[in-house]
């Protein structure tokens, strides 16, 4: 089972009943409107996905986790999307505006060979969404960028992008442009059925 969803950070009265009293208590505490949207969402669309009693917690990471159930979560959210990835097998999801200029730091996280596998003006972008999402995936801290996460093939009109975690197998992800926002997904279980949706509340 593999699920991509994603939804427009709502504000906190529009998401009665799929968030818990202390999560609306940490939001309070936010000093970004727009900081709080995206967190009390990204748990609304897991608990509509799920249920309302499902429980989130953190791993010893920092990452989002599922208390109760066997399924693996990855979370991200941008100016204008959250989006989440649910799965069976482990998976992650990386969002950003296509719009961010990434022309400045590009050498921090894309080698040579990996700047050429694309000429699409939108390649930077996507290929940070995809070093993202390969970091998530490892659940390792103090990856290097272009060291440790590689990218070898890249397909964007296919929508399909392939990395490497260390010396491990390849990785396929998948690229999908939501209004101005994109979004990278991997899935250790790429051969089971995909369902993208989106929630509105």
């Amino acid at each position: 089972m593999n699920r991509l969803l994603t939804a427009f950070p709502a504000a906190a009265d529009a998401l009665d009943g799929w968030i818990a009293a202390d999560e609306r208590a940490a939001a309070d505490a936010f000093g970004s409107e727009r900081r709080r949207r995206e967190y009390l969402t990204w748990r609304a669309v897991v608990r509509r996905a799920l249920g309302p009693d499902v429980r989130i917690g953190y791993d010893a990471n920092g990452a989002p986790q599922l208390l109760d159930l066997s399924l693996h979560l990855s979370v991200s959210h941008c100016a204008g999307l959250v989006a989440v990835a649910l799965s069976d097998a482990p998976c992650a999801v990386d969002a950003e505006s296509a719009g961010r200029d990434f022309s400045r730091v590009c050498s921090r996280y894309l080698t040579p060979s990996e700047a050429s596998l694309s000429s699409d003006p939108l390649w930077p972008a996507v290929a940070w969404c995809a070093k993202e999402t390969l970091y998530k995936y490892a659940r390792r801290r103090e990856l290097d960028l272009c060291r440790d996460l590689r990218l070898l093939e890249a397909d964007l009109a296919g929508g399909r992008i392939v990395g490497r975690i260390g010396d491990g197998a390849p990785l396929p992800m998948r690229i999908d442009r939501m209004e101005e926002v994109l979004v990278v997904s991997l899935f250790g279980n790429p051969a089971a059925p995909l369902s993208v949706e989106r929630h509105l509340f």
